[in-house]
C-alpha cells in the first residue's frame, strides 16, 4: 500500500520535516488548520491506528509528545490538540494543532494556504524549539 506518506518517507515527495528518527516522522501539513499544524506518522505502513501494537503505540506517543511540546514553544497556544482521523490517507497519521479554543480543531472548516517560505519558517521554528530541549 504505497501512499503519499510513503513517498514522503522515501524522499520521492518533499516535505517540511520537523522531527525524524528511524521509526517515525513529523512534518508540516501543507494546508494547515493553524500555523504549526504538524502530522506525525510511523514509517511502517499501517492503515488503521488501532492496528499498531501496544509497544509501538507507546513509542509513537513518546515521539508525538516531544513534537507537541516543541510546537507549543514555537507557536505559543493554550494547548496542542491531537486527533487521529485517518480517512483521507490510508497510513496512520496524528494531527497536532496549536489551539486556543475548540474551533481551532475544526477539520471541516477552511484551511490555511501558507507559502513555501512560511512553511519553511514554521518548520524551522519547531526544529529549533525541539533541539533546545
Amino acid at each position: 500500500m504505497s501512499t503519499i506518506f510513503s513517498k514522503i518517507i522515501s524522499g520521492d515527495i518533499p516535505a517540511f520535516k520537523v522531527a525524524e528518527n528511524e521509526r517515525f516522522l513529523a512534518f508540516l501539513d501543507i494546508n494547515p488548520l493553524r500555523p504549526g499544524h504538524t502530522l506525525v506518522i510511523p514509517k511502517q505502513e499501517i492503515d488503521y491506528f488501532f492496528d499498531i501494537t501496544p509497544g509501538d503505540m507507546a513509542e509513537l506517543m513518546a515521539f508525538t509528545s516531544s513534537v507537541a511540546k516543541a510546537i507549543q514553544v514555537a507557536f505559543p497556544c493554550k494547548k496542542v490538540g491531537m486527533t487521529v482521523i485517518g480517512l483521507e490517507v490510508p497510513h496512520v497519521h496524528i494531527h497536532l494543532v496549536p489551539m486556543d479554543g475548540i474551533a481551532d480543531m475544526n477539520f471541516s472548516g477552511p484551511k490555511l494556504h501558507p507559502s513555501m517560505d512560511e512553511l519553511a519558517a514554521a518548520a524551522e521554528k519547531i526544529k529549533t524549539a525541539r533541539s533546545s530541549k
